[in-house]
């Protein structure tokens, strides 16, 4: 397969990821759920990890797990916040700003100096982005109540107004530059390959830790609640596989902005099956994140 269907798999498996996560961890009353989400995912990647050192032949060390660690805990933390973020706002609005982790990255990098000069199109991917992330805490947080209560009345989930709601997603998207940050400077000194072997493990750690804090809860696992938990952690795992080939087959250029949209996918699931309606400021914010995450995935390495 080529980089086009790798690239396609990835967006169709990070946006399915999107959704089954959702739906996985909607129910408000469940407060644990993000901790089912986060086991769910490191036992799919620990089952994958497994895979590709007996099978694939990775080498992986405790040097390996251990430099590799800050840039993990990055990214699982990231992940938690947001599927703690995914019981108090629409896939719709915290999709668009946890993917604007990469505006956020280059901002970073402009700041301290060690950014390469860029052509203007990127500058302006990086405005939109951050305008659009902007753009929809502004619309959030003055929203009439009455307005929101009637156009989520589709999709049978009311989401008060809270500085919650927008606060996890924002704080998913400033863990992941951060930890995109760092994996560029720690992946100078380690293989790729296992490099993600060792964050498939910490997860895995992650993940069983979760497990004896949920039975120390005397939390019950019923299998129509945690079986889309578990469908969105095969996507995730899939996706991240399908990722890694997708750039390395030297089309990373043409690659990076297909998958970089994948939200736009999650947006589109969430309309369809979610029934989720948003008003017409949202989805302006909502495209002009979207714009500047594609932008910038056009000009990605």
């Amino acid at each position: 397969m080529g980089w086009f269907v790798f690239s396609i798999i990835t967006l169709l498996c990070w946006s399915g990821s999107d959704f089954f996560s959702k739906i996985g961890c909607r129910d408000a009353s469940d407060k644990y759920s993000h901790l089912k989400m986060v086991m769910a995912v490191g036992i799919v990647m620990g089952l994958h990890a497994a895979y590709e050192v007996f099978v694939g032949g990775v080498v992986i060390t405790w040097d390996v797990i251990l430099t590799y660690l800050p840039v993990s805990l990055l990214y699982i933390l990231s992940m938690a916040m947001g599927y703690i973020g995914l019981r108090y706002i629409e896939l719709s609005i915290s999709s668009p700003i946890c993917n604007a982790s990469g505006a956020l990255v280059a901002i970073i990098a402009i700041v301290s100096g060690i950014a390469d000069p860029m052509e203007w199109p990127q500058y302006l991917a990086i405005a939109l982005a951050a305008a659009g992330v902007i753009g929809l805490g502004f619309v959030e947080a003055h929203e009439d109540d009455e307005l929101r209560a009637a156009r989520q009345e589709a999709g049978n989930f009311k989401y008060a107004k809270s500085w919650l709601a927008l606060a996890l997603p924002i704080a998913y998207c400033i863990l992941d530059a951060a930890g995109t940050f760092a994996d560029d400077l720690v992946l100078e000194t380690l293989n790729e390959d296992s490099a993600n072997v060792a964050y498939e493990l910490t997860f895995l750690a992650a993940g069983l830790v979760s497990f004896v804090i949920l039975l120390l809860k005397k939390q019950k696992f019923l299998p129509k609640q945690e079986g889309p938990k578990y469908v969105g952690a095969i996507f995730e795992t899939a996706g991240q596989f399908a990722y890694i080939y997708a750039l390395a087959s030297g089309e990373s250029a043409l690659a990076a902005p297909i998958i970089s949209s994948y939200c736009v996918a999650s947006v589109l699931w969430s309309r369809i099956f979610l029934k989720e309606k948003l008003s017409w400021k949202h989805y302006a914010c909502i495209l002009t994140t979207v714009l500047g995450i594609i932008i910038m995935g056009v000009y990605d390495m």
